[in-house]
């Protein structure tokens, strides 16, 4: 009779562990392929961030960035590729304590009937109806997750290309790595400075909502790197909105509203993608809080643009007062999303550190409500 018992215990103790498992694998496929929204998932979580302490290892910040860009190239691929075999390990062992609970004699043979039928192989058959009834659902859910992922790789690299397609034609704007003086000096050098506004600006602001839809809805896209090793998309991101600001605060010329619009739209994409993955910002920021870019860099651009014949604004300190009024809208969100990414080396995005900020501002993992305009 205690034999008994014990047996009786086991059963629900696997039935209580093996529930909770599939739980989490359909969680996890749910808000990880098909949900159209910012969903975090534990499962998928847990495996990015153990693939990127195993990445972490094989390519340590001490090594030349060349050299690790090359590692990291396989670090989103690998980890999209090992989802799978994580979902249907998870699927195998829930099912293993469903069928053990639902009758059958040992635990051995409880996960060859699992394996059989998640795998589809049809070499063990349990003929209790319960028991061949979870070997029929357990099969469906196995080809049904498989097909989910076949489905989300299209989807996935659909957005890729889009957001690439920008990134790669910027260089030839812009440089490589991508500069916001570089920019608009071969706007002047081409006379093609007054067709920034309906030219670039329009074009970089839907790709900014699509971006925004893209990686926080596919957020392994944050981790895809450039076909180019000194592309990225947060540093080209960088570059067009430092553009869209030196526009707005600093070149003589009459105002337009399409780089204010172009700026809120960058610095609300990539606040949340900043906070799908957590990293820290001021949510309120007022204009004359510290950014990341000093005014001698401001200055050293300001004279660039003027040794190339763009025409600037005489009053230099309120230019950089409206500058530094746009920036920090954006400047934690960007400068946190290049050391997330590992992003090449680029001019006021990967190359520096967000500046220090009162603690009680900072915000992680929730909505944005959006940043003041700068002080004019």
């Amino acid at each position: 009779m205690r034999d008994d018992s014990v047996v009786i215990a086991l059963r629900i103790v696997a039935v209580l562990v093996g529930l909770p498992l599939l739980v989490l694998v359909m969680s996890s496929a749910l808000r990880t392929v098909v949900l159209p929204r910012a969903a975090g998932s534990f499962l998928t979580r847990t495996l990015f961030l153990g693939m990127r302490r195993v990445f972490t290892v094989l390519a340590p910040p001490s090594q030349d960035f060349w050299a690790r860009d090359r590692i990291l190239a396989y670090y989103a691929p690998v980890s999209l590729v090992l989802l799978p075999g994580v979902w249907i390990a998870f699927v195998l062992t829930g099912f293993t304590g469903l069928y053990f609970g639902a009758g059958v004699s040992t635990l051995r043979e409880a996960f060859l009937i699992s394996g059989s039928s998640v795998l589809t192989l049809g070499v063990r058959f349990h003929a209790a109806i319960p028991v061949a009834m979870l070997s029929f659902l357990e099969a469906g859910l196995g080809l049904g997750l498989i097909a989910l992922l076949i489905s989300y790789l299209p989807s996935m690299y659909s957005s890729f290309n889009r957001r690439e397609m920008l990134v790669g034609m910027l260089e030839v704007r812009a440089g490589s790595p991508p500069s916001p003086a570089e920019l608009l000096t071969r706007y002047q050098r081409i006379d093609w400075l007054d067709s920034i506004h309906s030219e670039l600006f329009p074009r970089w602001e839907e790709w900014f909502m699509d971006l925004e839809e893209s990686h926080t809805s596919l957020p392994a896209l944050v981790y895809f790197r450039s076909p180019q090793p000194e592309r990225s998309w947060v540093t080209a991101a960088g570059c067009v909105l430092d553009t869209a600001a030196l526009v707005a605060s600093t070149l003589d010329r009459p105002h337009d509203a399409g780089a204010d619009v172009l700026m809120r739209t960058g610095f609300f994409a990539l606040r949340r993608i900043a906070d799908y993955f957590g990293l820290p910002y001021n949510m309120h920021p007022e204009p004359d809080d510290p950014i990341s870019v000093t005014r001698r860099e401001f200055d050293l651009v300001c004279v660039e643009l003027i040794a190339a014949g763009v025409p600037l604004k005489a009053d230099r300190d309120q230019a950089w007062r409206d500058f530094a009024g746009w920036r920090v809208n954006y400047d934690e969100a960007l400068v946190g999303l290049a050391k997330l990414v590992v992003a090449p080396p680029a001019r006021w995005s990967s190359d520096r550190e967000a500046p220090e900020r009162t603690p009680k501002l900072f915000r992680r993992g929730h909505a944005v409500s959006g940043g003041p305009p700068p002080r004019r």
